[in-house]
């Protein structure tokens, strides 16, 4: 008899570890105690894809041991297990792609989101066609997948250049918020004007969360070339126009590397 390898080398792993003789910490954890393990596993793996790194294999093997200790913890409560979670998405991606696995026509990448969101709208208890979107991604993802879905029924900009104009209107209605002394209107203004800026990096193609996150890691980058070139640059004495010019010549050093 072969030993096990691959997913059910993981699964029988798994079930060891919690098992009567297994590991203390193993058994301690419960569902929920696992999430954030699986939130800081998803962003390594992002990390990892971003980087190119040769990583990203380790990276997807631990994002998938939390989905297989949950599998587990819920195989031990009678719930379901892995291969359930296996057998649901597969269901899943079969009934999404009838223009695969039946026979629906579609032209283009376009109007196979555009299916995909009305199957999941009309056959998977759907409410609405924002539903099942979580709301604790990040703000900028969060914002563009409701564009996104929105935009599949035709709810968008023609061309990028329109959003730019919308950029500017509510640009002035945050000036005329703040000008207002009005806190709740220019909280909401502010968040008006972010959400326009991410619609134009999605006409563009651009990922706002990466683009976003390029820029601070660049911010980081050029500000820690600042402090090696001046120790006391964050001491507190600088005037801004000193930390300016400090900031230009970080800039030029850092070109130089490249």
């Amino acid at each position: 008899m072969t030993s096990p390898h691959g997913i059910e080398r993981l699964t029988a792993i798994m079930a060891t570890l919690r098992g009567p003789n297994g590991c203390p910490w193993d058994r301690k954890q419960s569902i929920p105690s696992l999430k954030p393990y699986i939130i800081e596993e998803a962003y390594e793996v992002v990390e990892a894809i971003d980087q190119g790194t040769d990583e990203l294999q380790d990276e997807l093997g631990d994002l998938l041991l939390q989905i297989v200790f949950v599998s587990q913890m819920a195989q031990e409560q009678g719930l379901f297990d892995f291969d359930s979670v296996a057998e649901r998405i597969s269901d899943k991606l079969v009934r999404r792609h009838p223009h695969v696995f039946g026979d629906t026509q579609v032209k283009d990448a376009d109007e196979v989101v555009q299916n995909w969101n009305q199957i999941k709208k009309d056959k998977e208890a759907k409410k609405y066609l924002l539903d099942g979107i979580p709301t604790a991604m990040p703000a900028t993802l969060l914002t563009q997948r409701y564009a996104d879905r929105a935009a599949s029924v035709g709810f968008d900009w023609g061309k990028w250049e329109d959003t730019l104009a919308k950029i500017a209107e509510e640009t002035d209605e945050l000036k005329e918020a703040v000008a207002s002394g009005d806190a709740d209107k220019t909280f909401h203004e502010m968040g008006d004007l972010l959400a326009a800026v991410v619609n134009l990096s999605r006409k563009l193609g651009i990922n706002p969360e990466d683009s976003l996150r390029h820029c601070a890691l660049r911010f980081r980058e050029r500000f820690n070339m600042m402090e090696e070139l001046d120790p006391t640059a964050t001491d507190g004495k600088h005037s801004l126009d000193d930390l300016e010019a400090l900031w230009q010549k970080a800039k030029k050093e850092l070109a130089k590397k490249k």
